[in-house]
């Protein structure tokens, strides 16, 4: 028995120094494999784990630069940078929220709108960052808060620059206006220059000029706590301001061409033949841009948006109408130039134009007709009939080459967003919108400014200033500088230019006599407007809302206000030496004669110093 108990206790003992070797050998390799992977961690990826531990201490942050301011012509400034304050208030701080915005509302005025702002964004930022409840405040307001500040930890009042438009409605059409950058804008801006940016020009030259007025984003390095929170700047790079931005706009006869449209629906556009520089935009009515800075209420915007006169509505590029006979000149010049008539070329007015074989009369607007015309007296009482007999011995192919050198059916590329290139319509044209075939009478209204024709008061005031240029076409432009603040030296833009060619280069001075003599001659249409102090070439225009039967008169007094021909009016001075050219459009005026001349002669009169014209209400309408 003790030798069988002796012989287990050998075999227990060699088993267990098996295990214990066994043991052993797993040991030796998993401490191998520890050290090689505290080796590979240690050693191999020390510069990784390094960075995204750095990483985690120091952040990055934008620093957003000031937007450029804009100045008229004269450094008047017409938008600008102003503090705006609003409350915020960091949640971390604040023990009861809802106590606490139930006291502020107490003692300020935070409305439901505010409260839905308020919820939105503390949902998208962290408990230690502040989160407005209340934009905008007045004085009043931020010395209100802070005589009882001490009640509210964690809340306090924080200020930001803000666009601001001083002079509100008045050019609220020319500059447009910034606004929150929205989730398109964001699609294909880019996002490293726009990172912590809010604002981005919406329309007008504060869009056109986005990428002067904006400027270069900066950028600083801090330091942050575990939770996020900044410990100190470690390194800053300052961001470059936008570009200060000067206009050709003359913020004075701005103002006064405001005042010639009254309560009128119209447009003016006015230019310096000179250079191109648009001296004055104006579309009436308007609206306030500052509401769309920072959000505009939904019941302020609806009032805007579903008014019937349309004060979003910028008409000086983006209304487009028959230019009715404010094209005659144009057209008389083209067949000048084309040899079709000569100066003294004749034919007779009886108050209706046929064409052969046919017994359709296309009316002229003197229903007795003017007798026997040349181009002279055509222009001066602007005779439908002989620009019917003109337009047809053109045709539409040559009349649509010759008036697409004066830049109608295009874009004029002036820098304001938005613009329009209205339509002049040709054979092609017709085939191809239409699906239909170009007919004679359509040439014939086409050569008094109607039918499918359409321009816009930006186009026809280019037009003007070509003329008075004989010739010249400047392409029309608003910025005429940018500059870096701080800095002497301005960075003038560039004219774009060009030259209408014709055959004979006098007929150019027989047309701007022709259109001086509409205000000199007391057979002019706009012989009322004459000034004694600088001569003025013009043209009168009436155009059609809806189309009068043949045997129908026009009678104003009968026909709804909105129903009533549009006034328009073209016009240069001085006629020796042309400083201004202007566009009058007002919507349903009635005649280019009774509302729109004497409107464009306050214009110019604003501009040159010359003496005031009568009460337009005291003008006489000559017709046409």
């Amino acid at each position: 028995m003790l030798e069988s108990s002796l012989e287990d206790r050998r075999r227990e003992q060699r088993l267990v120094r098996a295990r214990a070797g066994v043991a052993a050998v797993f040991v030796v390799l998993g401490l191998s494999l520890i050290l090689a992977r505290l080796y590979h961690l240690q050693l191999e990826l020390h510069d990784h784990f390094s960075v995204l531990s750095t990483e985690n201490r120091v952040k990055i942050q934008p620093v957003p630069p000031n937007r450029g301011l804009i100045f008229d012509a004269k450094g008047v400034v017409l938008a600008e940078n102003n503090p705006s304050f609003s409350l915020m208030i960091t949640l971390e701080k604040v023990e009861d929220l809802t106590a606490t915005i139930a006291e502020l509302r107490r003692i300020l005025s935070i409305e439901e709108v505010d409260l839905a702002r308020f919820e939105r964004l503390k949902r998208q930022r962290m408990r230690f960052q502040p989160v407005p409840i209340r934009l905008n405040l007045t004085p009043e307001e931020v010395a209100r808060f802070a005589v009882d500040s001490y009640r509210f930890p964690g809340v306090e009042v924080q200020a930001e620059l803000i666009r601001f438009y001083p002079k509100r409605e008045l050019t609220a059409h020319v500059l447009g206006y910034v606004g929150r950058i929205n989730d398109r804008e964001l699609a294909h801006i880019d996002k490293g220059n726009y990172a912590g940016t809010n604002f981005i020009g919406k329309s007008g030259v504060e869009l056109a000029h986005e990428d002067v007025l904006h400027g270069k984003v900066g950028y600083r390095q801090v330091e942050v706590n575990a939770r996020g929170r900044i410990l100190r700047t470690l390194e800053s790079t300052p961001p470059a301001p936008g570009q200060d931005l000067y206009l050709y706009l003359d913020i004075g006869l701005q103002q006064a061409a405001t005042e010639a449209l009254g309560t009128h629906r119209g447009a003016i556009v006015a230019i310096d033949p000179r250079s191109g520089g648009v001296l004055a935009l104006v579309s009436t009515p308007s609206f306030d841009p500052n509401l769309f800075v920072e959000g505009i209420s939904q019941s302020d915007y609806n009032a805007l948006l579903h008014s019937p006169d349309k004060p979003l509505y910028n008409r000086a590029i983006r209304g487009q109408y028959p230019p009715g006979s404010t094209v005659k000149p144009f057209v008389g010049l083209g067949g000048l130039s084309l040899g079709f008539v000569t100066p003294r070329s004749t034919t007779y007015c009886p108050g209706y134009f046929s064409l052969p074989g046919q017994k359709h009369r296309f009316r002229c607007w003197r229903r007795g007709g003017h007798g026997t015309v040349d181009l002279e007296s055509a222009i001066v009482q602007s005779c439908d009939t002989y620009f019917y007999w003109l337009a047809n011995q053109m045709g539409v192919d040559k009349l649509h080459a010759f008036l697409s050198e004066f830049g109608f059916g295009a874009r004029t590329g002036v820098d304001v967003s938005g613009e329009l290139p209205g339509l002049l319509p040709s054979r092609e044209w017709k085939e191809r919108v239409r699906k239909q075939s170009w007919y004679p009478g359509e040439t014939l209204i086409m050569g008094i400014g109607q039918g499918y024709f359409l321009a816009t008061p930006m186009q026809l005031a280019a037009a003007a200033a070509a003329i008075a240029n004989k010739g010249r076409f400047i392409q029309p432009r608003l910025a005429y500088a940018r500059r870096v603040p701080g800095a002497d030296v301005a960075t003038v833009f560039p004219t774009v230019a060009r030259q209408i060619r014709i055959s004979n280069p006098s007929d150019w001075d027989i047309i701007i006599e022709d259109m001086a003599k509409v205000i000199e001659s007391p057979r002019g249409t706009a012989k009322h407007i004459r000034s004694n102090d600088y001569r003025i070439a013009g043209k009168t225009g009436t155009s059609q809302v809806f189309t009068i039967g043949q045997k129908e008169r026009y009678d104003a007094s009968k026909i709804s206000e909105r129903l009533r021909d549009h006034a328009l009016f073209i016009a240069f001075a001085p006629v020796e030496d042309p400083r201004i050219a202007v566009a009058v459009m007002v919507e349903n005026g009635g005649s280019g004669s009774g509302t729109a001349a004497p409107i464009a002669r306050r214009v110019i009169d604003a501009y040159l110093g010359g003496r005031p014209l009568a009460d337009a209400s005291e003008s006489k309408d000559d017709g046409d």
